[in-house]
């Protein structure tokens, strides 16, 4: 099989993503030549245990010790797990598992080592993918709005869109498809609304033992607190003007404003919580976008979707209904940085995360040669 990758032509490229949600790890194989969508190929999924869950959550919000240790050995084994189902791709896009997020002062911490990954797998592995942009000035967040920018254009789009997805943390990607490259001044805005699924699953998993809110059935028998979701839209990160990004506990006293309701009334307003952020975000688009397509988990929770379309002035979709796969795009986004890391393309820009200039940054690590920062 080929292993070099070539300046031109399409690649196949492996990505995965391991989200702030920690349920577990996507993986996904992607065709591209690091500009366009060539075609989509097989994904899998492998969910982290509970046991594994914890040591996750154990390790969020710290920077070294023996936590992250633990949690990047987990990481590792589940990537190198879920790796092993696939044999026909040419490189692999790793974005590691996000312990910590802080931009503006200590950086981003992504744990998992991508040249271990590589010797395991003997492939090369693309990792580490955000902290040029921060070294640079810029939050290292959101990556995906490049591959949205493709996504756009593969779809055939031809007015503004949003891409929102919706998992531990929202973020939403403005596309404007009229655009010939993603790095261009107005193709593109992307932030982090606010938090999306966190939060709620975190209420649930202390307070009834389950992961989430299965098709919103708690939130749908509870009554949104008016003066809890104002408290929470005061926060002063809804004026920030964007490019702006969030740790997953950014917003932990979120629980604390919903602490003396009950289980369903808690869940409907932590629901309310997440739209309403997003509600705050449309607004920094530079044009009404045509539609909203959701990606992420919380696309499953009609509660959610029911909210948002009462919120935007514009049809809210689930990705699918375009024929994308909203589970499993945000691997396939780290497939596509990957090609175009490895080409010395820019994976980031000021629209996306306020990087000072277009940067494509990460760490190519080959099972037979030196790692080489990009």
């Amino acid at each position: 099989m080929k292993r070099a990758i070539e300046k031109t032509g399409i690649v196949t490229a492996l990505g995965a993503m391991s989200g702030t949600s920690l349920d577990g790890v996507d993986a996904a194989i992607l065709r591209t030549d690091g500009v366009d969508i060539d075609g989509f190929g097989p994904s899998s999924y492998r969910p982290y245990s509970p046991t594994e869950q914890n040591v996750l959550r154990g390790a969020l919000g710290q920077w070294s010790g023996d936590a992250v240790d633990a949690a990047t050995d987990v990481v590792e084994q589940a990537h190198l797990a879920l790796f092993e189902q696939f044999d026909d791709y040419d490189l692999v896009g790793f974005h590691g598992q996000t312990l910590a997020h802080a931009p503006r002062t200590k950086g981003t911490l992504q744990v998992g080592d991508g040249a271990w990954l590589s010797q395991a797998l003997g492939r090369p592995v693309v990792w580490d993918f955000r902290s040029s942009d921060v070294e640079l000035g810029g939050e290292g967040a959101p990556l995906a709005p490049f591959f949205h920018f493709a996504c756009a254009r593969h779809i055939g789009a031809t007015d503004p869109l949003v891409f929102l997805n919706l998992g531990g943390v929202g973020n939403l990607t403005y596309v404007n498809p009229t655009f010939q490259r993603a790095e261009e001044d107005g193709a593109l805005l992307a932030f982090d609304t606010g938090p999306a699924n966190a939060p709620l699953n975190d209420l649930l998993q202390t307070r009834l033992g389950i992961a989430f809110d299965e098709d919103g059935q708690i939130a749908r028998r509870g009554t949104v607190e008016q003066g809890a979701l104002e408290l929470f839209l005061a926060e002063p990160y809804f004026s920030r003007i964007p490019p702006k990004s969030l740790d997953r506990n950014d917003f932990s006293e979120m629980i604390a404003l919903v602490a003396e309701l009950q289980d369903a009334d808690a869940a409907a307003t932590l629901t309310a919580m997440c739209a309403a952020g997003v509600a705050e975000g449309i607004q920094h688009c530079p044009k009404p976008p045509e539609q909203v397509l959701v990606t992420g988990g919380g696309r499953h929770n009609p509660v959610l979707m029911e909210m948002l379309a009462v919120s935007l002035d514009c049809p809210v979709r689930a990705v699918e209904a375009v024929g994308l796969d909203g589970d499993m795009l945000e691997a396939q986004a780290f497939a596509y940085l990957a090609v175009r890391v490895a080409r010395g393309l820019p994976t980031s820009c000021p629209g996306t995360t306020g990087v000072r200039a277009a940067v494509g940054g990460g760490i190519v690590s080959s099972p037979s040669a030196t790692d080489i920062a990009v």
